[in-house]
């Protein structure tokens, strides 16, 4: 297994700044969480969630209780956000992200294994399985087999699947202001790995958790 940064302790700069942006996204946003299927828990997660915007994971880590912030991690592009000082300054100090490389021609660790290092040094995880920011107008693209990988590795520990409903309206892709539109986080009831279970099997069983959550799904049935 590889090794995985520990998590570390925020420095006064990157506190100071973090509760600028959690602020800042409950005024643009007006982000609310709602624990439908579960409660929050100190124990190591893996959050897995719908990504239409940059600032999908910022809404999640914003709704957690403060002790559960401390202890959550976003799992991030290191290309994108080893990307000059600000983007270095946000994920190293500000968000503590998992950095993972992108690139499996060059990369020199396993990105599962350096994911399950976090979770058993106690840290939780933000994943978005769909792999890249859904700009269609279908509500889910196809899942990335990372998540079949890491829960099979890691059948102990319970996936939350959450649904972010909005923040592609408050900053849709190419403006750099954000549009005012109330946001919700919806945390549903957490699935694991089923021994035997194939990895198209868990990855659909996984989808139709989150799209359970979707507003609206389900209604007229």
């Amino acid at each position: 297994m590889s090794a995985a940064p520990p998590r570390r302790s925020r420095s006064l700069p990157g506190r100071v700044v973090g509760l600028m942006t959690i602020a800042l996204a409950r005024i643009v946003t007006g982000v609310r969480g709602n624990w439908q299927g579960c409660t929050p828990s100190p124990e190591p997660r893996i959050y897995f969630a719908n990504h239409a915007s940059h600032g999908d994971f910022i809404l999640i880590w914003t709704v957690f209780p403060a002790g559960l912030r401390a202890r959550t991690r976003p799992v991030a592009a290191r290309d994108y956000w080893s990307a000059g000082i600000v983007r270095r300054f946000l994920g190293r100090d500000v968000f503590d992200a998992v950095l993972i490389d992108r690139d499996n021609v060059t990369r020199s660790a396993d990105p599962i294994g350096h994911m399950g290092a976090a979770i058993e040094a106690g840290s939780s995880l933000i994943l978005f399985p769909e792999g890249t920011r859904n700009t269609t107008d279908r509500p889910l693209l196809p899942f990335k087999s990372g998540l079949y990988w890491l829960a099979k590795r890691r059948p102990g520990v319970d996936l939350v699947p959450v649904w972010i409903d909005n923040l592609n309206r408050v900053m849709p892709k190419g403006e750099f202001l954000p549009v005012p539109f109330l946001c919700t986080v919806t945390f549903g009831t957490p699935l694991r790995f089923e021994p035997g279970e194939d990895r198209q099997a868990f990855l659909d069983r996984s989808q139709e958790a989150l799209l359970a959550l979707r507003p609206g799904e389900g209604e007229g049935r």
